[in-house]
């Protein structure tokens, strides 16, 4: 028998029988087993990096056995006991770790960075603040399945200043979404001590700012964490609403371990390792005669024994052998375009009028599609494309947000991960830098990473030739371009926007769709009134000619149309690119192939736009056709003036005709 000490942290049985208390000790005991392994082999250089959460167990594991195994989590770097309380197979938890094929990750992302629909865990990214709102999106389709189900999600104190973890709770609150913020006040963010991160007395306090309910619990006692949490879940359950937990714990190791802990003070770091919550619950059960020496040995025994087998298979594994074709066709999810012709009857329709048919028309198809956006419910939006929308579809799938772009994007991706569609609409399309992180670090990457599609679609109303200044007139599509993982759709047309956001609703990756607010009520056309699609990555042939190509899209076709129509001697192929990525290259190609001079038109600013990269391509793929220099036409190298006549020397459309002929007499 071993020398029983007194417990320095006060445990209540309450009405817990002795099976669920050896749970809740072996559930603890075997991360700080996995732990204490991983660090011998991160010494050994035999794993990376590590992100330790010795001292914090009592969390992770009260927080996973109060919920059901149906119910998704979304933990931190320390939270390893999230997974193996959730029984993942050690092996592959290795694998994951040693960047094999058996992890979660096919080696492309390192620790915890890593979901799995299998076990309702989701995991972080290195921004920390997105999982908060994702959590948001999966609660939020909870409420709309009536499924009774609680998302719990976790962060650090460190976690908690950013804008992610206000916005996450602010739009919780407002929708009364069923989710349980974790807050681990572990003491640190990596070497900032917590009075250097936030100055009011508790982190729980800000959930009063929110309304929210508010709880401070012992982190370090794993009794009062899961009785606390599993009875608020239950609650939940019931009366749907948010809740904040403080959990006071400490972080007795690095941020990670090349991180060290010279900056924590002796005394302090003495204080807590007393505390620790595995040796003070275990002797408290050794004290009420539950836990026996026999069976402790047991279980150290039977987990070092899982641990060793684990390692030993996961080190078997064959390293990954790089393949160029894998890793390019990961980055989306699969989609088999499914054609839905038009039909012959038709209507005369303005761009903005196509897209709120093509809309309405998929929120008839998809009944697990919701709209998120600023003054989009009973006001319509500011463009009035959802107007009437709420009468037809009703508040739920019709939802007003809070001006926070970033959580409503994050809200966006959660639906997906609990198998819902989203529309997410920017109202305009220059406010999307408040919600850029979301949508290329988590979106774009998440298939290529864990093989978990981001089925949203973000409406970008864009362009300038309203005279609406700087702040509401950019044509941004650069910034996503670049960003494998995204689809970019630019219609020029009633008819392809319609048929198009048809296509962007029912394919499974995230897709940004620009809409150009100079064209929304000045392009007429007649289109089709059925429900009707049309594919990405095929551009339109508009003119056909012999003399140059154009290569354009968006407003830019209609100012080479007007420059055509007044010049009826120049003979052109007109390309109206339509989707930006995937790029109808075949098109590009074979045109300037044919007429041996090209000219790229586009309203973004010259320097790092699509252009240039379409220039490139030409150069490397056409260069023995051509017969003249690539011209490119862009508007001026500077933020888009608000006044008139300025705006409008700003834009490409004036400089079009002139370089147009400048090419077409080299």
């Amino acid at each position: 028998m071993p020398t029983i000490t007194k417990s320095n942290i006060e445990y209540d049985k309450r009405n817990l029988n002795d099976k669920v208390l050896l749970k809740l000790y072996y559930n603890m005991l075997k991360p700080r087993l996995i732990e204490e392994k991983m660090l011998i082999l991160l010494r050994q250089g035999k794993v990376s990096k590590w992100f330790s959460g010795i001292g914090q167990e009592a969390i992770s594991v009260g927080v996973t056995m109060a919920l059901k195994p149906s119910e998704y989590i979304l933990p931190m770097h320390r939270n390893l006991g999230v997974f193996t309380t959730r029984e993942i197979p050690l092996h592959r938890l290795f694998c994951q770790w040693q960047g094999k094929a058996s992890g979660f990750t096919k080696g492309r992302d390192r620790s915890f960075h890593f979901g799995t629909q299998e076990y309702k865990i989701v995991g972080m990214i290195s921004h920390l603040g997105p999982q908060l709102g994702v959590a948001d999106g999966i609660a939020l389709a909870n409420i709309l399945k009536n499924n009774g189900q609680v998302t719990a999600v976790f962060t650090g104190e460190g976690g908690t200043s950013e804008g992610d973890f206000h916005e996450a709770l602010n739009v919780a609150s407002v929708w009364q979404l069923p989710v349980i913020f974790c807050i681990e006040n572990n003491g640190y963010g990596l070497s900032t001590p917590t009075n250097e991160q936030y100055y009011c007395k508790h982190l729980a306090d800000r959930g009063k700012g929110y309304g929210i309910e508010s709880f401070i619990l012992d982190g370090n006692n794993i009794i009062e964490t899961y009785t606390k949490v599993k009875k608020l879940a239950e609650s939940i359950r019931k009366r749907p609403r948010p809740i904040l937990i403080e959990f006071k714990t400490f972080r007795r190791r690095g941020h990670e371990e090349a991180s060290g802990t010279k900056y924590v003070p002796k005394e302090l770091m003495e204080e807590w390792e007393s505390k620790d919550p595995i040796e003070n619950f275990r002797s408290y059960l050794f004290s009420k005669k539950i836990l026996s020496a026999e069976i402790d040995d047991k279980y150290v025994s039977e987990i070092k024994a899982e641990i060793d087998a684990s390692l030993e298979s996961a080190y078997a594994e064959a390293e990954i052998t790089p393949s160029e074709s894998i890793e390019l066709n990961d980055i989306y999810q699969s989609f088999d375009y499914e054609e839905y012709s038009p039909n012959s009857e038709t209507k005369e329709l303005r761009l903005i009028d196509a897209i709120s048919e093509g809309l309405k028309q998929s929120m008839e198809k998809h009944k697990d599609l919701v709209i998120m956006g600023q003054d989009i419910a009973e006001y319509g939006g500011v463009f009035k494309i959802t107007e009437g929308f709420v009468n037809k579809f009703g508040k739920e799938r019709v939802r007003n947000t809070p001006i926070c772009e970033s959580a409503i994007v994050e809200t966006g991706m959660g639906l997906s991960i609990a198998g819902m569609k989203a529309v997410v609409e920017m109202q305009f399309s220059d406010f999307v830098t408040s919600g850029f992180n979301p949508i290329v670090n988590y979106l774009a990457k998440s298939h290529y990473r864990w093989k978990q599609n981001a089925d949203v679609v973000v409406r970008m109303p864009c362009g300038a030739g309203v005279a609406a200044g700087p702040f509401h007139s950019q044509t941004n599509e650069a910034w996503f371009t670049k960003t494998p993982g995204l689809k970019v759709v630019y219609p020029a047309f009633p008819y392809d926007a319609k048929g198009l956001l048809a296509s962007a609703i029912n394919d499974p990756n995230p897709v940004m769709f620009f809409e150009h607010k100079a064209l929304y009520r000045s392009i007429r056309q007649d289109v089709p009134t059925n429900y009707y699609t049309l594919p990405f990555g095929k551009a339109s042939l508009i003119k056909e000619g012999d003399e140059v190509t154009i290569i354009t899209y968006g407003a830019g076709v209609h100012w080479a149309l007007e420059t055509l129509d007044a010049n009826p001697n120049i003979s052109a192929d007109l390309i109206d690119l339509r989707t930006l990525q995937p790029l109808d290259k075949k098109a590009i190609l074979n045109s300037v192939k044919q007429t041996g001079k090209a000219i790229i038109l586009q309203e973004d600013s010259m320097f790092g736009g699509i252009a240039s990269d379409i220039s490139a391509m030409l150069m490397e793929d056409c260069f023995e056709y051509l017969d003249a220099p690539v011209k490119r036409v862009a508007s001026l190298e500077t933020p888009i003036p608000f006044a008139p006549q300025l705006e409008q020397q700003y834009l490409a459309k004036g400089k079009f005709k002139e370089a147009l002929l400048d090419l077409l007499s080299y």
